[in-house]
């Protein structure tokens, strides 16, 4: 079994720093067996987050929008109002791996998108969904990034419902140059809140996380 915590949405996103805190918190308590993995769910006050791997040239030039550099893998990519973040605080080993982790949070993020009418996809080489095109290279429509310790995961996944891309035009979206960004709101022409999306991710993260592979 696991809990699904939602601390905060629009009009009160939760402040990066304070979910960070939150996340070490929890974090901790799964890694010493005080609780249950946990999904925590919520939206940020805008932010940009610099992970472990993010170049210099990669940061925007002048911002309003703070940088937090945080111990995630991965580069740059911007967090904030409209979009829906999860922290999926797992016990790695007895879900397969970080690498399955990943690839099952990527198929669980597919499922959704079908369910709004987005075909989502994976691409061999680059985590996260990506949903082709007409006549440009594929889009970013959920980022992951995740970071394991003590055999726990933290960090996890972002998947842009309803907010403007112009805050990706200040740097260089997870490293990558050769694709765009996209959200729910822009390939369906339907507003989609990061709460309504919580509810869905949640029954699709019940359904493939609930039983522990053998």
């Amino acid at each position: 079994m696991f809990d699904v915590m939602e601390p905060g949405y629009a009009p009160h996103p939760v402040p990066y720093l304070e979910g960070w805190e939150l996340q070490r918190e929890i974090h901790r308590q799964v890694a010493s067996g005080e609780r249950p993995e946990t999904l925590i769910l919520l939206e940020h006050e805008a932010v940009y987050t610099a992970g472990s791997r993010t170049e210099d040239h990669e940061r925007p030039a002048a911002s309003a929008t703070p940088v937090i550099d945080v111990d995630r893998g991965g580069k740059i990519t911007w967090h904030g109002p409209g979009q829906l973040v999860g922290y999926p605080i797992l016990r790695v080993e007895e879900r397969g791996g970080i690498v399955a982790i990943v690839r099952r949070l990527e198929r669980l993020l597919i499922d959704v998108l079908a369910e709004r009418g987005v075909a989502g996809r994976q691409i061999e080489g680059r985590s996260g969904v990506w949903v082709d095109q007409a006549d440009a290279p594929p889009a970013k429509i959920a980022a992951i990034g995740m970071r394991v310790a003590h055999d726990v995961s933290m960090h996890g996944f972002a998947l842009n419902c309803t907010h403007s891309l112009a805050p990706y035009d200040a740097i260089i979206p997870c490293g990558i140059r050769d694709a765009g960004v996209t959200t729910v709101a822009r390939e369906t022409g339907r507003a989609l809140s990061p709460r309504e999306a919580a509810a869905c991710v949640a029954r699709a993260f019940a359904d493939a996380f609930e039983r522990i592979p053998a």
